[in-house]
């Protein structure tokens, strides 16, 4: 049994029977070619879950194989819309109907919290799969209003085989924020979870399955990012890669593409969002939003977990620079707790634009608090970053709001509320943080060809 941790309000929580732990290729759950396995650890106790299948290159070569099969002679891609969303509702119904077992998978494996997760994660998922099965009948073209005696009609089509990389911080979420548009698009798949956060995707792989997802559309490689997650990118028969995750790796994949069949790419990188607090705001009202922005997902209690130990030692590096550069520490700053990776809540004053606390994302619970004076200093300074994933803003001025969203570069602003996310809305940055947008119609584009068919008309009494 799992119970209370540092501070979480949460009952006792059962620790399900791990079910599944092999890799799921062309609709089997099988070892991995080396027969290697891998520790997936609890990061709220620092212990071993299980061991799970650790797949390399030669069971990536498997999985696209899989799926190309899929593509190429299968029936998903050919299926109307209708029939294709009709079997994605039956998913997100076996989703729901399990979802206090995926909760907490989660919840020993990423940490989240398990009321969270299945009053929300695991909701929100459905929801998202559910929009689009109802997406997937209204993929259409359009006819073209041709400048001379032609007919012209565009398709859309599917790219192809995707490979999806996903992070662990949202192991379920992310899952289907991936995997969604894609089915609906006709795509067939290769997933590869985060090695902190396997457990929950081979879950969602054995419901598709009873779903009647055809064999080889869904694959799921569980692995590490430098063998499994670079064979994805740089394989020469996957037509497309999705990847969440920092700039650094978000490079690498870019490159792999390249070098490979200049497969086509999206990505959701780094930020480094400012929440910007004007003199007119609610004070309460946005300290509220600073600590959801600072401290949701990381327990919204009084100690925050991490994923793992390497996350764990990266944050309080970041803290010590913090120190080190003059930043004033106002609270928090230290480990907390005998087990697992807990850090306190980290609050910064006398914080400079060129501290490295200011300027590289953290991916922790610390804040840096820092003053403005105008409104063109606070959009200067919002802007001077290579990321642009996201921006707050907390005002009651509607002239303001709206000069400041307009003039800010990132991909979603925020106005007197943070984190204001849902799956008709797209999402996804601007500069080092990324191209391509997740949720919304928009998600959808990712996954489409666009071909053009033109015919000539003759004797035709107009164009």
């Amino acid at each position: 049994m799992a119970g209370h941790t540092n501070g979480s309000k949460e009952s006792f929580v059962k620790i399900p029977e791990i079910k599944f732990t092999k890799l799921f290729i062309n609709g089997e759950f099988v070892d991995s070619i080396s027969g290697k396995t891998f520790e997936t650890i609890s990061p709220r106790t620092g212990e071993v879950i299980t061991r799970v299948a650790e797949g390399d290159r030669e069971d990536v070569d498997l999985a696209v194989k899989a799926a190309r099969d899929a593509f190429d002679n299968g029936p998903w891609p050919r299926l109307p819309g209708s029939e294709r969303g009709r079997i994605m509702m039956k998913y997100a119904d076996l989703v729901d109907e399990n979802a206090e077992e995926l909760a907490a998978l989660d919840t020993i494996d990423a940490g989240k919290l398990f009321g969270l997760g299945k009053a929300l994660d695991i909701p929100v998922a459905t929801q998202v799969l559910r929009y689009y099965a109802g997406a997937a009948d209204k993929i259409h073209g359009e006819t073209l209003k041709m400048s001379r005696e032609l007919q012209g009609y565009t398709l859309r089509e599917p790219i192809g085989v995707v490979g999806h990389i996903i992070p662990w911080n949202f192991p379920t979420n992310m899952f289907f924020l991936k995997v969604s548009p894609a089915l609906a698009a006709g795509c067939t798949m290769v997933v590869k979870p985060a090695e902190q956060t396997p457990l929950s995707a081979l879950f969602h792989a054995h419901l598709a399955k009873q779903a009647g997802i055809p064999d080889g559309v869904i694959n799921v490689i569980t692995g590490f990012g430098p063998t499994a997650g670079a064979a994805i990118g740089s394989h020469m028969d996957i037509d497309k890669v999705s990847f969440t995750g920092s700039t650094e790796v978000g490079r690498l994949v870019m490159q792999a593409a390249a070098t490979s069949n200049l497969k086509a790419v999206s990505l959701e990188l780094g930020g480094k969002s400012p929440l910007i607090i004007f003199d007119d705001a609610d004070v309460e009202k946005a300290a509220d939003l600073a600590l959801l922005g600072i401290l949701y997902n990381k327990a919204e209690v009084k100690y925050a977990w991490q994923v793992d130990k390497t996350q764990f030692d990266k944050i309080l590096a970041y803290i010590e620079h913090g120190k080190k550069e003059g930043a004033t520490l106002l609270t928090g700053g230290k480990p907390c707790g005998e087990q697992g990776y807990y850090i306190e809540p980290t609050i910064f004053t006398n914080v400079a634009d060129n501290m490295k606390i200011a300027r590289e994302e953290i991916f922790g619970p610390v804040m840096s608090l820092m003053k403005f004076k105008t409104i063109d200093e606070a959009i200067k300074r919002a802007n001077d970053t290579r990321y642009g994933l996201a921006a707050g803003i907390v005002t009651d001025n509607l002239n303001v709001a709206n000069t400041v969203s307009r003039s800010i570069r990132a991909g979603i602003i925020w106005i007197n509320c943070y984190f204001g996310f849902d799956y008709d809305c797209p999402y996804g940055g601007y500069k080092m943080s990324g191209f391509g947008r997740d949720m919304g119609m928009n998600a959808l584009d990712m996954y489409l060809h666009v071909k053009s068919v033109v015919t000539p008309i003759y004797n035709s009494p107009w164009l």
